[in-house]
């Protein structure tokens, strides 16, 4: 399985995440139920998934304040689709607290957009990673 696979992976499940409002007290079980359901058994997939939801968690209230900083004055962060939302926290949390080149995950967040969202997800979510990284001012060399 490829790296772009499990991130639209990683996608899926926070979207469902998104979708069913569940208690942090359920996330440990959700997780289990979604890598059991896409028969996963790759250790490194899992870690992958695991360790995502978690830090998305983790971190929750930064990526949300980091995307709504970057949206247009007259939009609020609940006028966002629960995709397009489910692609900024996944990218936003991978730019910021991984060490994966930010072109990677933008490039890879656009296409899951281009799949799973609207017609104009692929450049609203492009147009807020963009913004997000000159915000935080990350150079090509940081990463």
């Amino acid at each position: 399985m490829t790296r772009t696979q499990t991130r639209e992976l990683a996608f899926e499940l926070i979207y469902s995440l998104e979708i069913q409002k569940i208690s942090l007290s359920e996330y440990e079980e959700q997780i289990n139920l979604f890598l059991n359901n896409k028969e996963i058994k790759i250790q490194k997939v899992e870690k992958y998934i695991k360790e995502t939801i978690n830090g998305i968690n983790e971190n929750k209230e930064e990526i949300l304040k980091l995307i709504s900083q970057n949206l247009n004055e007259k939009w609020h962060i609940k006028r966002i689709s629960k995709v397009n939302l489910a692609l900024l926290k996944l990218a936003v949390y991978e730019i910021v607290y991984t060490k994966v080149p930010y072109k990677v995950v933008i490039n890879e967040v656009v296409e899951i957009a281009k799949k799973y969202g609207d017609n104009n997800s692929s450049f609203f979510v492009n147009g807020i990673l963009a913004n997000i990284i000159k915000q935080l001012g990350i150079k090509d060399e940081e990463q």
